[in-house]
């Protein structure tokens, strides 16, 4: 029964991936922002109870603790102690241990914030994200926080999301692009489902994969998206805002804006605290002789003896950051605590997600910005002229601007926190804030999210489009070979890992009985096996998250698919997923080496005066073992590709000489026979060089693929 239930699943699969395949762009984003919308909204509705189930089980029924909730969570102040404060630090400690024994057992990946995860998934591995890790991090998430841990519950919505967009791009065979951006949109939708902040969402979604840059292509997606799960979220759990209408403040006087740039700087220097002290913890942690699974265990009763005196770190905060907001609540906390609350919740947050427990530095890091605002307000407040009556402003500028900066994500930090409260009309001296926070943290070149790369021509797709777009001109069915071994889903492991073998193959894609793609194995993976595993079906230990790329797609996505593989080869189906072909990196040299000799001669015309050249260095060539910036070679040489084996390389100003590279340049006529013998070793006669060298064009490596692969 399960058996026909799957091969049926993966028919529909394959029906519903040649209709994608085939439709326009803006109908293919509904169809698959509205699935991803639709599956963050129900993701953040699952998540938001059972952090609320949990909480209450831990912190309500163990503790005897109310913890304070927002007006968008139904306001309460909570409890002013607890009924049993002797069990406070052993419950967040219990719930430390039981959530690390479930992500170190069960998903290791799961560990830590989840956002990070799926940012590292968009730029390397699309269609990595594990529904186990996804289903891990739910449970995890809501056993960290609801015991007291201090973290965010926007790492397991957007993990969730961000696995359903995963999941799509597997099963429908999107190509890598299009799974980068459906894994940005479910992260974008996920965090602005659960804080009830679609806009804002949206622009994440294009905003926080990069530290410098803008994901323009994941933004209509990204809206799509996001309206759907805020309207599946607001549904069940309600459209008010996080935090309710917070008093609307009107920017009248200039004079306000000096207090509004003293709270971006420190809201700034306060965000590089946040990542310098959560990642030195993660260090910390790491190198304790303490097995990974009782870390958070460890970590939760610390955060537990730190909330006996403080209880504002427990939890997600957010109660407290409604008390923030209003003149009379903000005053009737002790001034010390809001002092000192910043620096304790980044300690508190370092310890419950570094330690390796399961939950968001979102949140958190807008609790940490509040209580700045808070801090300046109440200092200056009583002393200063021009200081708003009302604390709201000031509270709601230190959110954008302490997390906008170190999330590097200023713009989409500022509409969310924006329709968290109501509050657009801010957005004047809100700018002026974090526009220095911005500042600040950029010369620093630090991030809250180790995972994002500085700006599109850093991302390894983004790199291979922008450095070799000569790859886009010939198209994978040109280059793939027919597949020398094709397993079906019933194979023996042990029968597997013999075709293999006997035909010196590193892996091969596995097929169901209707012929379509289910996934690949590799021959190294089924020799660990073992005998006690050889009887056993093949498609028990086949990994479903192999790339694979369409037979009629350009190479660049090829090398891509490869990149993200990180073998030697991969899958080409056709619209309906059957297996069709296999492409090599050997395969993908060749192919851009026929382009390139079918383009240089066009680019000598178009450059007008320069010639199409290719040379092999020789072993005593004066350019071995140099950059093609040292390499000293007449004035107004271009190099183009660099063959070293079965990689190519495009000629990078850094990029080395080594004896055996086949290079590709343009050059001037009267410098070729100088640059022959530069690359021959013979003795130059004329230097030909003004000193100031050649050109390499911009770009990138293409890696050592190595291995012959399944071609």
């Amino acid at each position: 029964m399960a058996w026909s239930l799957r091969v049926r699943a993966r028919s529909v699969s394959a029906r519903i991936a040649q209709e994608i395949g085939t439709t326009t762009y803006l109908r293919k984003w509904l169809i698959l922002g509205g699935g991803i919308g639709l599956i963050a909204g129900c993701g953040a509705v699952v998540f938001y109870e059972a952090l609320t189930f949990a909480t209450h089980v831990f912190l309500g029924l163990l503790v005897a603790y109310r913890v304070p909730t927002p007006i968008g969570e139904g306001y309460s102040v909570g409890s002013a102690t607890y009924g049993r404060a002797w069990a406070l630090p052993l419950v967040v400690g219990l719930g430390g241990l039981l959530s690390g024994l479930l992500v170190f057992r069960f998903a290791p990946e799961a560990e830590g914030h989840g956002t990070d995860a799926a940012i590292d998934a968009v730029h390397h591995n699309p269609r990595g994200i594990r529904v186990r890790a996804v289903l891990v991090k739910i449970v995890a998430s809501a056993l960290t926080i609801g015991s007291g841990g201090s973290g965010g519950r926007e790492g397991p919505t957007a993990q969730i999301s961000a696995g359903f967009g995963s999941l799509l791009a597997r099963v429908l065979n999107l190509s890598p692009a299009d799974g980068r951006i459906a894994v940005s949109v479910g992260i974008g939708s996920g965090i602005g489902a659960i804080f009830g902040a679609p806009l804002g969402g949206a622009v994440l979604a294009a905003e926080i994969i990069y530290r410098d840059d803008f994901e323009v292509e994941a933004l209509l997606p990204a809206i799509i998206a996001s309206t759907f799960a805020y309207a599946v979220f607001g549904v069940v759990e309600g459209f008010n805002p996080l935090f309710g209408y917070v008093d609307r403040y009107r920017f009248s006087d200039p004079m306000q804006l000096g207090w509004f740039a003293v709270i971006g700087v420190i809201g700034g220097i306060v965000g590089l605290l946040y990542a310098r002290g959560f990642y030195g913890m993660v260090d910390l942690f790491k190198r304790l002789p303490v097995a990974r699974a009782l870390r958070p265990a460890i970590a939760g009763l610390m955060v537990g003896l730190m909330a006996l005196v403080m209880p504002q770190v427990l939890g997600t905060g957010y109660g407290w950051v409604q008390q923030g907001l209003g003149r009379a609540t903000l005053l009737a906390i002790p001034l010390w605590i809001v002092l000192a609350l910043p620096l304790a919740r980044i300690l508190a947050t370092a310890l419950s997600i570094g330690s390796g427990g399961s939950g968001g530095i979102f949140g958190p890091g807008m609790v940490i910005g509040a209580f700045v605002g808070a801090a300046v307000w109440r200092i200056a407040e009583p002393i200063a002229p021009g200081v708003p009556h009302d604390p709201a402003a000031f509270v709601v500028v230190g959110m954008m601007a302490c997390f906008g900066g170190i999330s590097r994500a200023p713009l989409a930090v500022m509409l969310m926190v924006a329709e968290m409260t109501g509050s657009l009309e801010i957005a004047a001296p809100a700018m002026l804030a974090v526009g220095l926070s911005t500042l600040i943290v950029r010369r620093s070149d630090d991030t809250i999210y180790r995972s994002q790369v500085r700006a599109r021509n850093d991302s390894p797709g983004h790199r291979l489009q922008f450095g070799m777009p000569l790859l886009a001109n010939v198209s994978v069915t040109q280059v793939m070979s027919a597949p020398r071994v094709l397993l079906e889903a019933d194979t023996t492991v042990a029968d597997a890992l013999r075709m293999l073998e006997t035909r010196s193959l590193p892996g091969g894609p596995v097929v169901d009985h209707h012929g379509i793609f289910i996934g690949t194995v590799g021959a190294a993976q089924l020799a660990e096996l073992g005998e006690g595993r050889a009887g056993d079906p093949v498609e028990r230990v086949v990994d479903v998250t192999a790339p694979s790329v369409q037979a009629n797609a350009a190479l660049d996505v090829a090398l891509e698919a490869l990149t993200n593989a990180g073998g030697s080869w991969v899958t080409a189906l056709d619209s309906g997923r059957h297996v069709v072909g296999i492409v090599t990196s050997g395969r993908i040299v060749a192919g851009y080496r026929q382009a390139l000799e079918a383009n240089l001669n066009r680019l000598s015309t178009m450059a007008g005066g320069v010639v199409p050249l290719e040379l092999r260095v020789a072993a005593a060539a004066p350019v071995a073992g140099l950059t093609v910036r040292a390499a000293g070679l007449p004035r107004g040489t271009i190099v183009v590709t660099i063959e070293r084996g079965k990689s190519l390389l495009f000629g990078a100003g850094d990029s080395v000489f080594e004896p055996g590279d086949m290079v590709s340049m343009l050059a001037r006529p009267g410098a070729r026979s100088a640059i022959e013998e530069m690359f021959s070793g013979a003795e130059r006669e004329d230097e030909g060089d003004d000193g100031t060298g050649a050109m390499g064009v911009p770009g990138t490596d293409g890696g050592d693929q190595g291995g012959s692969g399944n071609g």
